[in-house]
């Protein structure tokens, strides 16, 4: 549907309950981290000495980030910065042996990295799969693909063969780029030292315990860290590919304008949607062999990024729930452009009541949204008290609320996907 522009007094208004619910709720996150919970949360979590905000501890359970903060600061970021150079040099003075130059950079800042056996565990995953591929065999290669991505704990790695020129980059456009990364970081940072999300949500104790406001501040603060990571992981990884003369997809869209599954998928890692789209979806047939084959496309498309991630309980159930959410939403989306359905909301609702009543269903579908991430981020243990807190116990005091709320966030996403059409 087309959508219709709302009075700017409206808009005024839901930015400003959406703004002003985030940081309320934050708030309450903090107070319960810093002055409530503090010491019994040093006590089991032990609680790192905190740099970036003065007398502040900081939150060290967030594995990955711990993990990938540590790393970059012992080895990977002087060989991204001497990745950097290598590449401006060779692009100027040798661009002919720009590839085998950065080849054998590469080749060196993997054995120093990894060690000799990583480079020789990556190397046979890489020459495998080029060995296959030669064959020309869907079935074999993804055959392969699956067995090879089976062998290891972490996510797949890609192998691309570029042919793109180098683009040309000005100094204010590195600057401005390496300043956005450094400004997503320090939020990160300012993040878990302000507020205890991680070592809050490993402890059901407190997922109990928390305020209603508190427990919505916890769900917004773990989702939007998620964000937030993954703005500085792809911003760095984003930046030297395009150095590099290679185009990358958009960063993230933050998940607080996310208004439904499907556009979770589209705007949240597009990579990976379009990868899923060309070398899954459409060749299992996608949409063009009727809606049976659709729902079972979409099915095997999601069993396997479940099965990229681990296949872990948790991950069944999140890839679960967010089969159910497509599924759901193109039910719906069927359903009312039906054409006697269609008349009807045409005839008897003008196009901002429509926009409102997007908005009110959208309004559910975040919340779903946000239960499966939380079950993505924390576990099924997590969803399950937000579930019982939330819509069994409090299903008049917390949900009505916070489905208020999200009717907000929805409206605030949809003026964004409008001004970008």
């Amino acid at each position: 549907m087309e959508l219709a522009e709302l009075p700017q007094w409206e808009m005024a208004v839901y930015w400003f309950l959406s703004f002003s619910s985030h940081i309320f709720s934050f708030y309450q996150l903090h107070r319960f981290s810093k002055a409530e919970h503090e010491k019994s949360l040093d006590r089991e979590v032990h609680l790192e000495k905190g740099f970036l905000v003065w007398g502040y501890k900081k939150d060290p359970t967030d594995f990955e980030w711990s993990f990938w903060n540590e790393w970059v600061w012992r080895s990977l970021f002087c060989s991204l910065i001497g990745h950097t150079v290598v590449s401006r040099l060779c692009g100027v003075y040798l661009p002919q042996c720009r590839k085998a130059v950065l080849t054998l950079y590469g080749m060196v800042s993997a054995w120093w990295l990894l060690g000799f056996k990583g480079v020789a565990v990556l190397m046979l995953h890489l020459s495998v799969s080029l060995v296959v591929a030669q064959l020309h065999s869907p079935t074999l290669s993804w055959g392969c693909a699956i067995l090879l991505l089976s062998t290891l704990h972490i996510s797949s790695l890609q192998d691309v063969q570029i042919e793109r020129p180098v683009c040309n980059v000005s100094a204010q456009w590195l600057l401005a780029k390496l300043l956005r990364v450094c400004v997503w970081w320090c939020l990160a940072e300012f993040m878990i030292h302000v507020m205890y999300m991680h070592a809050i949500q490993n402890n059901e104790t407190y997922l109990h315990i928390l305020s209603p406001w508190a427990l919505g501040g916890l769900a917004l603060a773990v989702v939007q860290f998620f964000y937030v990571k993954y703005l500085v992981l792809f911003g760095v990884v984003s930046l030297l590919a395009q150095l590099d003369g290679i185009q990358t997809p958009p960063l993230p869209r933050c998940v607080s304008i996310v208004y439904s599954f499907r556009g979770m998928w589209r705007h949240f890692d597009v990579g990976l949607y379009k990868w899923l789209i060309r070398y899954l979806y459409v060749p299992l047939g996608g949409s063009h062999h009727g809606p049976f084959q659709k729902v079972i496309s979409t099915a095997l498309a999601f069993g396997f990024v479940c099965f990229w991630h681990g296949f872990h309980d948790y991950l069944q159930y999140w890839a679960l729930l967010n089969w159910l959410g497509v599924l759901v939403e193109n039910i719906i989306a069927v359903f009312l452009t039906s054409p006697p359905l269609h008349r009807i909301i045409v005839c008897y609702l003008s196009p901002r009541m429509q926009r409102r009543g997007l908005a009110l269903v959208s309004a559910f579908s975040t919340a779903m949204i946000i239960l499966s991430n939380l079950v993505f981020l924390g576990g099924t243990h997590v969803g399950h008290v937000y579930w019982k807190r939330v819509f069994v116990q409090g299903w008049s005091t917390m949900a009505v609320p916070m489905l208020a709320f999200l009717y907000c966030f929805a409206q605030v996403g949809l003026e964004v996907d409008r001004k970008q059409s």
